[in-house]
């Protein structure tokens, strides 16, 4: 057996337990230093052009999976280094542990009644001004991010790790970053993000369908049978604005028997992201519910790319 087989599968299965046992770094996260080079490099090459967005963004991208192309091939002699730089480069890009961290928090704050605290604490999770937002609204919120970060940060690393090892987890992380940084449309992003925005939409097209395909498979954990979360995904999902969070966060309120959706204003823009779901609004019991959700469909992405893994 060569190095490379079954060392991929290894290493993401080592990386996703130290993202459950450490969660992320407070200080000298690798995705914050990248975060760093990319704003960087946007004071240098910015114009509003989807060109020059379509070449910073290529730029970035191509020279992260460069990176991790060239971790694995230093690592093609030995197992143990491979293994190694792959739970590395895992427990960097994987942010499952901190997602539930973060909600949980924000639901003990709204069990309290402490709603500056919640208001506070949102933050961490959504773009949108939390400043105006009620108690109820706080709550969809944080469903609604544990939700798609369910999928962007945790299902699609992993599956990106299993199909491309290192530079697929790389690659991804920077892919995912960037749309988060200038993807959004704003007046300044409408153009020069278009590129990046796209790019994840690629990039996330099949973690997102996967990760509310195992959200429908837990249903039944919570209530919900398997058909009745994925009659809610066919019938909600189109509604949503974005391709990929529409299936995921209509797999959660279908799983979870609430109803997410509404109208979000981010950076002074709102955006009508549709009605989700058929159930009440949510409470913080059901942020503490999605959290426990997104657990077991991180257990089922894992799973998936350790076999993809193990088969490469």
């Amino acid at each position: 057996m060569s190095v490379s087989r079954g060392s991929i599968a290894a290493g993401l299965a080592l990386g996703w337990c130290a993202d459950r046992l450490f969660a992320d770094p407070r200080r000298g996260h690798p995705v914050a230093g990248f975060g760093s080079v990319a704003g960087a490099l946007e004071r240098l090459a910015y114009a509003d052009r989807a060109s020059r967005g379509a070449a910073y963004a290529g730029t970035l991208i191509a020279g992260t999976i460069a990176l991790g192309a060239g971790m694995q091939r230093m690592t093609r002699g030995s197992r143990i280094a491979r293994i190694a730089a792959t739970g590395l480069s895992t427990w960097a890009v994987v942010g499952g542990r901190s997602l539930g961290r973060e909600a949980t928090q924000i639901a003990a704050y709204l069990e309290r009644g402490d709603l500056e605290g919640a208001r506070r604490q949102v933050r961490n999770l959504v773009g949108r001004d939390p400043s105006g937002l009620d108690a109820a609204q706080i709550a969809r919120a944080a469903l609604e991010s544990v939700a798609e970060n369910t999928s962007d940060a945790v299902v699609a690393p992993l599956l990106w790790g299993g199909i491309a090892g290192i530079p697929g987890l790389l690659g991804y992380r920077a892919i995912n970053t960037l749309d988060a940084m200038v993807g959004h449309k704003s007046d300044r992003y409408r153009k020069f993000g278009w590129a990046a925005a796209r790019i994840d939409d690629i990039a996330n097209f099949l973690p997102a369908r996967a990760a509310a395909a195992y959200t429908a498979l837990a249903g039944p954990a919570f209530g919900a049978s398997v058909r009745q979360v994925l009659t809610v995904v066919r019938r909600d999902a189109r509604r949503h604005p974005s391709p990929n969070a529409g299936p995921v966060e209509a797999a959660f309120a279908g799983a979870l028997g609430v109803t997410l959706g509404g109208v979000n204003e981010y950076a002074g823009q709102r955006e009508d992201r549709g009605t989700l779901g058929d159930g009440p609004a949510p409470t913080p019991e059901d942020i503490v519910r999605a959290v426990k959700l997104s657990e077991i469909v991180s257990v089922a992405a894992l799973v998936t790319a350790v076999v993809i893994g193990v088969r490469r």
